[in-house]
């Protein structure tokens, strides 16, 4: 069982499935309300639990009844949280989300004590692999990079980063809005970046060159939120699991097309026989 570290965000979701998404200053109704344990930290800490990893979340979450909602399905599903931290001045952080019936969404977050997720307060522990996004203060992702064997960073939301922190990522995960921002910074060295399109697929390039794509098997969309961090944790896993990138990002795709079948970032995460399964097929 590989080990993975996961530093990032924690967030309750809270979702509005609604007729269609608002345009600026419209106001749509008839939405159907939904509280969910999500941000990306944690999603990507949960998906890489359940498909198969031994996992520990640093993080940090608020003193309040919300950080315990937002940490309830990785408790469950035996994801370490001793490394979480408390802020006791900044609440749990919290994301707004609309979807649309097509699983099209839109999303406005206040980070609150992911923003107080400091150096200071994270300790690296031994792991296979460290997954990071951009959700927490890049002074925390910097340091957690200088610790990792295998460093992904889902470079997520995009930010003006540090040339460095690029360098060390062994794998970047964008989508190709994300890669766009980055430009000719992303394909710098040897490492391996993947460029997800959405029901496009996705491709894997090696110093701006494909090395592989995939496209997901056709499922019935319902919600998108979490495909991404499914599709990280997946290919993170599978790439240190020694598969190469053409199954590495087949079974990737894969995770990512099983969490859209389902509402909610983390209740929607697939585990690994259910993706094995579909790979299969």
């Amino acid at each position: 069982m590989k080990r993975i570290a996961v530093v990032g965000s924690v967030n309750l979701d809270i979702v509005a499935a609604a007729p269609k998404l608002p345009l600026p200053g419209e106001t749509v109704s008839g939405a159907r309300l939904g509280r969910y344990p999500g941000g990306k930290g944690a999603n990507q800490a949960l998906a890489a639990r359940r498909l198969g990893a031994d996992v520990r979340l640093h993080a940090c979450v608020g003193a309040d009844a919300a950080a315990d909602e937002a940490l309830s399905l990785l408790q469950a599903d035996g994801v370490e949280l001793s490394a979480v931290a408390v802020s006791e001045t900044e609440p749990t952080g919290v994301a707004l989300i609309a979807v649309a019936p097509d699983g099209e969404n839109q999303i406005v977050v206040a980070p609150g004590a992911n923003a107080a997720f400091t150096p200071d307060r994270y300790s690296p522990s031994p792991a296979d692999a460290v997954i990071c996004q951009l959700e927490i203060p890049i002074e925390t992702v910097a340091k957690a990079a200088l610790s990792a064997t295998f460093f992904c960073l889902n470079a997520a939301p995009a930010l003006a980063l540090p040339l460095e922190l690029l360098k060390r990522a062994a794998l970047i995960v964008v989508n190709e809005t994300e890669a766009a921002a980055y430009g000719e910074a992303l394909w710098a060295g040897g490492r391996l970046v993947a460029v997800t399109r959405g029901a496009k697929g996705a491709s894997i390039f090696r110093a701006g060159k494909e090395i592989a794509h995939a496209r997901p098997p056709k499922v019935r969309a319902i919600d998108a939120t979490g495909a991404g961090d499914a599709f990280v944790a997946a290919l993170t896993l599978a790439l240190v699991e020694g598969k190469t990138p053409d199954d590495a990002l087949a079974f990737a795709v894969s995770a990512g097309a099983l969490a859209v079948t389902k509402r909610g970032a983390q209740p929607s995460l697939p585990w690994r026989a259910d993706v094995e399964k579909l790979l299969s097929r």
